[in-house]
């Protein structure tokens, strides 16, 4: 009777690097090209301060997805989806990788 040895991930000799897709280069980019902090000082006087209702979310994050509908043009509800379907734009946003997004 032949012995039975389990494979192992590493003899499948599988490449895990993964390559950065074009929008992921071009996010990075922004990221570094785009004066966050300078913008958000410009709008913090004008932001909700959320007394009333939910608290807002953060002026920066508020402020990458809006660029970001505009780069991809999409509609909020697009903008929202594309969240679930892309952790990219999550990131970006700074938002966690799970929680409210209303």
């Amino acid at each position: 009777m032949a012995s039975f040895e389990p494979m192992k991930q590493a003899s499948l000799d599988l490449s895990l690097t993964v390559r950065k897709t074009r929008k992921q280069v071009f996010l990075e980019q922004m990221d570094k090209v785009v004066p966050w902090d300078e913008l958000v000082q410009l709008i913090a006087p004008y932001y909700s301060e959320g007394i009333k209702g939910r608290p807002p979310f953060a002026l920066q994050t508020m402020l990458r997805i809006h660029f970001m509908q505009q780069w991809f043009n999409l509609a909020d509800q697009a903008m929202e989806e594309a969240f679930f379907d892309a952790p990219l734009y999550r990131e970006f946003a700074q938002l966690p990788a799970s929680g409210r997004l209303a």
